[in-house]
């Protein structure tokens, strides 16, 4: 589990549910370092705020609902909500956990990627949305997850995953936005 000074995004979405001005200041292994006001506003937005892309994606949702690195959780609450499924969601911020049951979802851990599995049941939707498919960190682990995710979802079961990538070579500078919803 993360230590309270380690935590840096928890303490973001924290600050930003408490409305203090928050930034985000990511800096990749490769260099690139990205302030941003518009993240902190980003991962708590309501459904009514979220760009189509995501809107389109949770028609896709069903069943049960497992949301891996929650964050604040608008996702999971909100399709909850909206679909009336049950959903599970798990970070490894205690701080963004603790975010996500002040905002109404109580069945909220805080867990890594890499503790998520059978034990928990079995799922018909897992979302990644919001650059968790980032959280596999690399080729081998992500490999690894997929099986473990593969032995609790249901036969038909999707993942619905999202991620941020720049892609200059192809598309010219500046981030490109990448999003998937297979079974």
């Amino acid at each position: 589990m993360l230590k309270d000074s380690q935590d840096a995004y928890g303490h973001q979405q924290y600050d930003f549910y408490k409305s203090r001005q928050v930034v985000e200041i990511v800096e990749r292994d490769d260099g690139l370092i990205d302030p941003s006001e518009t993240y902190p506003k980003y991962y708590l937005s309501e459904y009514k705020d979220w760009s189509l892309r995501e809107r389109q994606a949770a028609r896709y949702v069903k069943g049960r609902v497992l949301d891996i690195g929650c964050g604040g959780v608008e996702d999971g609450l909100s399709i909850s909500r909206r679909k009336a499924t049950m959903s599970r969601g798990f970070d490894s911020s205690p701080l963004a956990v603790k975010v996500c049951k002040l905002r109404g979802l109580f069945n909220v851990r805080v867990k890594s990627i890499t503790e998520v599995d059978s034990k928990l049941g079995r799922f018909d939707t897992i979302l990644m949305i919001g650059n968790n498919i980032g959280l596999f960190g690399g080729p081998k682990r992500a490999r690894q997850s997929l099986k473990r995710f593969h032995r609790m979802t249901s036969p038909g079961a999707l993942i619905i995953a999202e991620s941020l990538v720049h892609l200059q070579a192809a598309h010219g500078p500046g981030p490109q936005t990448v999003s998937s919803a297979k079974s």
